[in-house]
C-alpha cells in the first residue's frame, strides 16, 4: 500500500513539474517568435519589461501584497543595445535548454556560461545579474518565476524545526524521502534552494518564523515546538527567497498561521517582516510567488518594550529615516493604522530592541513568560 502511494504523489509532482516546464518554454518560445516575427517584417524587434520601481507598485488589499503596475520600458535592438539584446536571448535560450534537460543554474553559473558567447559574454557578474532580474520581470507576466525558469540562488534557505515532516521526492527511483523535522538533535533541516517538489504533513498549529538564529537555537534546543505545537522556521536576517517560498507554500498547504518573531527597530519591521509578508517594491513583479500574505506580526513590539520593561538602544538615523520612508511611502504601513501607530509610537521613544534583550529576565524567559503570553492574545497581533 505504502509503495501504490508513493507512487501516486510521484506521478502527481511529475505531472505538476510537466505542466510548469511547458509553460515555461512556451512562454520563452513565444517570445522569440514575436522577435523573429518582428525580424522578418524589417522591423526592430523589442523586448518590454515591467518598470521596478516603487512607483510603479501598489499594495492590494484583497490579494495581500505589493503588486507591479502596468508601467513598461521597451529594450528596442539598436547599434547601441545590441550587445544587451543579444545577452538577453542568449540567456533566455540556456533558460529553455535548462528545462529540457532538467537542469539548473546559480548566477555564478550563468556568468561563466557566458564566456562562451563570444561577443556576448559578460565582462562582469553584474551585468550578468542585471540581465537575469529582467528577463525574471519579463516572464513573470506570465506567471512564469525565476525558478521556474532554472535560475536558482546560490544561497540555501533557513533552518526548520519541529512537527513538521517534508516529503522530498526522488523523481528518478521514485523514493519519497519522509524527513522528520523533530529528529535532528540540537541541529534542523536546512531549506533548500528550491522547494517546488516538496510536500508537508503536520498537525501543528502555527509556524513561528523568527528573524535571528540565536533565539531560534534556543527555542530548538529546549524544544519550544513540542510544548507548543508549532514549526520554527529560522530566516536568519530577510529572509531568502527559498525561506519566503517555503513557507508560502507550508502556508497553502497547511491552511495554519504564520506568526513573525523579530527585533523591534525600523529594519526588522519594514525590511524582515514586510519582505516576508507582502513582499518588496523593487521585486513586486514577483511578490505573488514568494510573499506570505496570512503572516502576522507576534513581536517584539513598541509596547513590548514598555510591557517588558526592555533594555534598549538609541535609534540611529538610518533607523529613523527607514521609519519615517515606511510612513511616507510604504503603501502596505500606509494602509494599516496600527502599524502607522506602532511606527510612529517607536520614533517617539526614539529606541530600538533586540529579541535578545528578553534576556534580561533570564535566559528562557523568552520561552517560559514571553511567548506563551503572546500566544495567549493572538488577536492582539500587528497584521
Amino acid at each position: 500500500m505504502a509503495k501504490k502511494i508513493a507512487k501516486s504523489y510521484i506521478d502527481r509532482v511529475k505531472r505538476e513539474n510537466a505542466k510548469r516546464d511547458k509553460k515555461t518554454i512556451t512562454s520563452i518560445e513565444n517570445a522569440a517568435d514575436e522577435i523573429y516575427k518582428k525580424i522578418m517584417r524589417k522591423g526592430k524587434p523589442m523586448l518590454r519589461f515591467p518598470v521596478r520601481s516603487l512607483s510603479n507598485v501598489s499594495y492590494d488589499k484583497k490579494k495581500g501584497y505589493l503588486e507591479i503596475g502596468k508601467a513598461r520600458k521597451e529594450r528596442t535592438l539598436t547599434v547601441n543595445t545590441v550587445k544587451g539584446f543579444a545577452q538577453t536571448l542568449r540567456m533566455m535560450g540556456l533558460s529553455r535548454e535548462l528545462v529540457q534537460t532538467n537542469d539548473f543554474a546559480t548566477k555564478r553559473d550563468v556568468y561563466y556560461q557566458s564566456k562562451n558567447w563570444a561577443e556576448a559574454k559578460f565582462s562582469e557578474q553584474s551585468e550578468s545579474d542585471t540581465v537575469m532580474d529582467d528577463i525574471e520581470a519579463l516572464f513573470s507576466v506570465d506567471d512564469v518565476s525565476r525558478e521556474q525558469l532554472r535560475f536558482v540562488p546560490d544561497e540555501h534557505g533557513g533552518a526548520v524545526a519541529g512537527e513538521l515532516v517534508v516529503l522530498d521526492p526522488d523523481l528518478d527511483t521514485g523514493e519519497v524521502e519522509r524527513i522528520d523535522c523533530t529528529r535532528f538533535g540540537s541541529g534542523a533541516y536546512s531549506i533548500p534552494s528550491s522547494v517546488e517538489h516538496l510536500s508537508f504533513e503536520t498537525k501543528a498549529k502555527f509556524v513561528l518564523a523568527i528573524e535571528t538564529g540565536g533565539i531560534f537555537q534556543r527555542l530548538q534546543s529546549h524544544k519550544f515546538w513540542k510544548t507548543a505545537d508549532c514549526i520554527l522556521v529560522s530566516m536568519a536576517g530577510v529572509p531568502t527567497r527559498s525561506t519566503r517560498r517555503f513557507i508560502r507554500r507550508l502556508s497553502d498547504q497547511i491552511k495554519i498561521p504564520v506568526y513573525a518573531f523579530v527585533d523591534c527597530d525600523p529594519y526588522g519591521i519594514s525590511n524582515i517582516y514586510r519582505t516576508l509578508k507582502v513582499g518588496s517594491g523593487n521585486a513586486a513583479h514577483i511578490n505573488r510567488f514568494f510573499c506570505v500574505p496570512s503572516a502576522s506580526y507576534l513581536g517584539v513590539t513598541p509596547q513590548d518594550i514598555i510591557d517588558y520593561d526592555l533594555p534598549t538602544h538609541p535609534l540611529k538615523d538610518v533607523d529613523i529615516k527607514r521609519a519615517k520612508d515606511a510612513l511616507k511611502n510604504d503603501p502596505f504601513f500606509q494602509s494599516k493604522k496600527q502599524w502607522r501607530d506602532a511606527l510612529e509610537q517607536l520614533l517617539k521613544m526614539g529606541v530600538r530592541a533586540e529579541q535578545q534583550s528578553l534576556a534580561m529576565w533570564g535566559l528562557n524567559y523568552v520561552i517560559e513568560t514571553y511567548l506563551p503570553a503572546k500566544l495567549a492574545n493572538s488577536k492582539k497581533f500587528l497584521p
